[in-house]
């Protein structure tokens, strides 16, 4: 960077992403995923395809680094095909994968590395972090790529875009995407004389199949809950979000910079509310925050519906295999006047350009991201991870077909994105601090299960807490409303 100015801007900066980052809850917390907390650890989709032997990197070719959080099978196999399939179809990029850890291992890298100067030419980020991600400057919006070449960006999911555009300009290409959605066991619903054909779309109606679905054996002692909620921030934004209600001013922050949280509204403390009530009456389960405790409640019977990520479909299917019939259903809302008017937010991750590379790597980069964005990658992509397409042409794939026809639970997530209206609401909050604001909603909620506070008080202290924290941020930052 030139300058004095410049250079003070950005030791700013860092200094905010180091405050941010150090915020933030601990790994075994799901703060760090906030799309597929943990994607379930079971065997992903077999695609009957010979896995590509790495490529070897041409003389002369330009080498690039691809920084990436997904773990487990999805980062052991499907990143390196992805990968070497890129290497393999031209002969002028070379992509050099790498398995940073979380996404906040990845940005305190990030962090690290921009004053090192040893930077990804492509990282891989969540969702949340979109807004640090703009006002650190240390990325090229994909928008000049695609003014520059007239990518066409007609196919890509409209709801999808949304949340990764800011001020006209798409920062980011989505990549890992998926939405929260209802989970319950089929075979329960059938024995408590409930239609699994219809399961519950409002709030009360899930509180009354919850009673008809909570079993107590004979000391009173509950054998099964109706349900259960994880402990988790992204399923407060996601319901405030259903609820047509605001995380923070300004629309999420969308019509104008964020100054303030507005989660205590009215719509979030009716979250709160019927959360609790659930909790009191002993048919709703808390497990904690941690959502594999309760998939693992739910594998188990002990409960019989859950709130989980879309791209958690695969596993819980695996597991759940000989034991009962999973059905899937959009996330309830308040009431049906309610689906009219919002629709959930994408949750997930999304991969940046970062700006201090040679111009032949950023190129490349480019292209990568497009190899990404392809039908036939995102098809791909989609069997092996459980996440959506990003693309309206990828369920043509056969290879996606053959994995709906195997998983047609998954058409739920298809039709919930679909059904979504693309406004402010369900493009989500924007605010550089969420990491820290996740983790404050988490503790709010554990209160109020506790009996520490009402719903209103609670919120109230909490957005409090968040106000202060994007505040501290924007002032940082150099931000002005």
């Amino acid at each position: 960077m030139k300058g004095s100015k410049q250079v003070f801007v950005l030791l700013s900066a860092l200094l905010v992403l180091s405050m941010v980052l150090s915020a933030c809850t601990p790994a075994a917390t799901p703060t760090a995923e906030p799309a597929a907390p943990q994607v379930a650890p079971t065997q992903p989709v077999v695609v009957e395809e010979p896995t590509a032997t790495a490529v070897p990197a041409a003389a002369g070719v330009t080498k690039m680094t691809f920084w990436h959080s997904m773990g487990g099978d999805i980062g052991g196999k499907a990143i390196p095909q992805i990968t070497n399939d890129f290497n393999s179809s031209q002969d002028k990029c070379y992509v050099v994968y790498t398995y940073q850890g979380t996404y906040d291992d990845s940005l305190n890298k990030l962090k690290a590395g921009l004053q090192s100067g040893d930077t990804p030419s492509v990282i891989q980020l969540f969702d949340i972090a979109t807004r640090l991600m703009v006002d650190l400057d240390v990325a090229i919006p994909v928008q000049t790529y695609i003014d520059k070449e007239g990518y066409d960006v007609s196919d890509l999911e409209p709801n999808v875009l949304a949340y990764y555009t800011v001020d006209g300009q798409q920062y980011s290409m989505p990549f890992n995407s998926s939405t929260p959605m209802l989970y319950y066991n089929v075979d329960a619903f059938k024995a408590a004389g409930l239609d699994p054909a219809n399961p519950p779309r409002t709030w009360d109606e899930f509180t009354e199949a919850a009673r008809k679905l909570t079993i107590k054996d004979a000391s009173g002692a509950v054998t099964q809950y109706g349900g259960a909620f994880a402990v988790y921030g992204w399923f407060f934004e996601q319901l405030l979000a259903v609820s047509g209600g605001y995380y923070a001013d300004n629309e999420n922050g969308r019509s104008g910079l964020a100054t303030k949280a507005t989660f205590n509204s009215p719509e979030g403390v009716a979250i709160l509310d019927w959360w609790k009530a659930m909790y009191d009456e002993g048919i709703l389960a808390n497990y904690g925050r941690t959502t594999v405790d309760t998939r693992s409640a739910f594998i188990a019977g002990q409960t019989a519906m859950i709130l989980e990520s879309t791209a958690a479909l695969r596993g819980l299917m695996d597991s759940s295999a000989g034991k009962f019939e999973i059905g899937t259903a959009f996330l309830p809302r308040p009431n049906e006047a309610a689906f009219d008017i919002s629709g959930t937010v994408i949750g997930g991750g999304s991969v940046w350009m970062i700006k201090d590379r040679p111009q032949a790597e950023q190129d490349c980069a480019w292209e990568f991201i497009k190899f990404l964005a392809s039908p036939e990658q995102q098809a791909y992509w989609q069997t092996m991870s459980g996440y959506f397409p990003i693309r309206k042409a990828a369920y043509e794939n056969q290879l996606s077909v053959d994995w709906r026809a195997k998983y047609p639970q998954f058409q739920t997530a298809i039709d919930q994105l679909h059904a979504a209206p693309n406004n402010r609401f369900t493009q989500g909050g924007l605010i550089g601090v969420f990491p820290t604001a996740r983790q404050t909603i988490e503790g709010a909620i554990e209160e109020v299960l506790a009996g520490k506070g009402t719903s209103q008080e609670v919120l109230d202290k909490a957005a409090e807490t968040v106000t202060l924290a994007i505040e501290e941020y924007n002032i940082s930052m150099g931000l002005t409303p």
